[in-house]
């Protein structure tokens, strides 16, 4: 049933779409739903079908778990990554943050998230039993004392947390841990940090400490 404050209930059903979104108030989604209103059919048609696109079609990868079009991304592809080097992080957005300073060059492990009991998310939710099955393979491959884990999640305490869980978890293989450097605010996430700053933490990465 239409809302007495809008004239539509078609503009009131794209206004709580995209109200839906993070970050996105009412008053911003009935602004972009009245800018789509005003562009040409092709090219909301083109818009809509990108996401259903994305949602429906975009795969993860099976080493990595990087969002992929194929089912091995091409940071995991390339022969020219240090592939004994994994850059532990929390999401996408983080591996994208990283690439940007230029500074890494070798792969990653994408978590999907931290564990936070406030949140309901346990290391169960989490793709730290494929990390550790990945880190065993690689010793068996690789030889331990040629690995590197780093922890590069953010540094509050959900952050810490799960670092400390995945270092337990990995330090019986011997390889080499690392964190960040604490370059980095107590709290901040890596997709908000400057870039100087991200490449800086990860050229001076230090071994970590439980």
């Amino acid at each position: 049933m239409r809302s007495e404050k809008y004239p539509s209930e078609l503009l009131e059903q794209a206004v709580d779409a995209i109200s839906s979104l993070p970050g996105v108030g009412e008053k911003s989604a009935l602004r972009l739903a009245l800018h789509l209103l005003r562009q040409p059919v092709d090219n909301v048609r083109h818009f809509t079908d990108s996401i259903r696109n994305l949602r429906e079609n975009v795969k993860y990868c099976r080493t990595c778990m990087m969002i992929s079009d194929d089912e091995e991304c091409a940071i995991c592809r390339d022969g020219s990554r240090d592939h004994n080097t994994i850059c532990v992080v929390e999401n996408v957005r983080d591996v994208m943050s990283i690439e940007a300073t230029g500074q890494y060059h070798g792969v990653y492990h994408v978590l999907g998230g931290k564990i936070s009991p406030i949140d309901g998310v346990g290391p169960s939710d989490l793709k730290i039993v494929e990390l550790k099955n990945r880190v065993a393979a690689l010793t068996q491959t690789a030889g331990a004392e040629n690995l590197e884990v780093i922890l590069a999640l953010s540094g509050d305490v959900e952050g810490e947390t799960t670092s400390f869980y995945i270092f337990r978890q990995i330090a019986g293989f011997g390889v080499k841990v690392s964190a960040l450097a604490r370059g980095l605010g107590f709290g901040d996430d890596l997709e908000y940090a400057d870039q100087l700053t991200l490449g800086r933490s990860i050229v001076n990465r230090q071994v970590f400490k439980p």
